[in-house]
């Protein structure tokens, strides 16, 4: 096969890839589910409620990954939320079982292509590094057997009275400035401020506690900390845009304080869809920045924790 020939068709493999994940999650938002906070609580779901990790090197999957394995523990009703690859499997003195399918998930990588290395020589100017998704395969542990009896057990989940200080003490060590007051939920950039209305204006206080995240992930967003855009007026693409990112980023936020994630603006589907529609890369965009913004806030959590690794140590993806 020419090389040419193989760019080509690793372009075009690329371009699938992007093109897969983007329609899987168009299709459940078009009939009203929303990927990120998929029945947790239902039947369906027998795994528990938990950020997806990897039970050879218990780092924590980030990004679009976390929607893929989400959706596949829902899909399949596998009842544990820890993922190996194949050889991993081997290595643990286990094997995936016979017949058993690996969901594929994807981690980013940069490649820098001819026609821009010379222009960079021409130039003198440094070559842009193009982002793309390379796919493997992982498989769920309940598809693999002969593994240490170990890393078959759930961890237990939160005690539910523990949540609520800690969701308390991460907001004041974040230093962002945090109102309580009024009847509307909101972050001003300008001022760089969120406002949340009384925990006693929600019907239960846990919807207080996944709004304070919606806003706090907005928050992130500020020059001072991972500055994203957040200059999209109400109604532009840009403002969806940073809604699903503070939305991912509450979901993932509430998986890691195992706190059920809801849909905060579920009248936002419509202009969700339309970003993904226009932009195959839009959701693996918003789901990085979401992991990254909640890494950030949950850096804060008091230092009891010692479940979750930091987060600089996390896949890349």
């Amino acid at each position: 096969m020419s090389r040419h020939h193989h760019h080509a068709r690793a372009r075009a493999d690329r371009a699938s890839l992007y093109d897969d994940i983007t329609n899987k999650i168009i299709a459940e938002l078009e009939v009203g589910r929303v990927p990120w906070v998929q029945p947790w609580g239902t039947a369906a779901a027998k795994a528990p409620l938990a950020m997806p990790a990897n039970a050879a090197t218990g780092r924590q999957y980030s990004g679009i990954n976390v929607l893929i394995l989400w959706g596949a523990v829902i899909e399949h009703g596998f009842p544990l939320q820890s993922w190996l690859t194949f050889r991993q499997a081997l290595s643990l003195g286990g094997h995936v079982r016979k017949d058993e399918r690996g969901t594929t998930v994807v981690y980013a990588d940069r490649f820098v292509p001819d026609d821009e290395k010379k222009r960079a020589q021409e130039t003198g100017e440094e070559a842009q590094a193009i982002p793309f998704l390379k796919r493997f395969t992982v498989f769920n542990v309940a598809q693999c057997e002969d593994l240490p009896d170990d890393l078959a057990v759930a961890a237990p989940a939160p005690e539910p009275d523990l949540i609520e200080p800690r969701v308390e003490a991460l907001i004041k060590k974040t230093g962002i400035a945090f109102r309580i007051g009024g009847n509307r939920a909101f972050y001003v950039p300008t001022h760089d401020y969120v406002q949340v209305p009384p925990p006693q204006a929600y019907f239960q206080t846990i919807d207080w506690h996944r709004t304070a995240l919606h806003e706090l992930g907005h928050a992130t967003g500020h020059a001072s900390r991972l500055g994203r855009d957040l200059s999209g007026s109400f109604g532009s693409k840009k403002y969806a845009f940073e809604e699903l990112v503070a939305e991912m980023n509450a979901a993932f936020c509430c998986a890691s304080l195992g706190i059920v994630p809801t849909v905060r603006h579920a009248d936002y589907i419509g202009s969700w869809l339309e970003v993904l529609r226009e932009d195959n890369r839009a959701i693996v965009r918003a789901a990085s920045q979401a992991s990254k913004a909640a890494d950030w806030l949950l850096a804060f959590l008091p230092e009891t924790e010692t479940a979750s690794e930091p987060a600089n140590d996390r896949r890349a993806a």
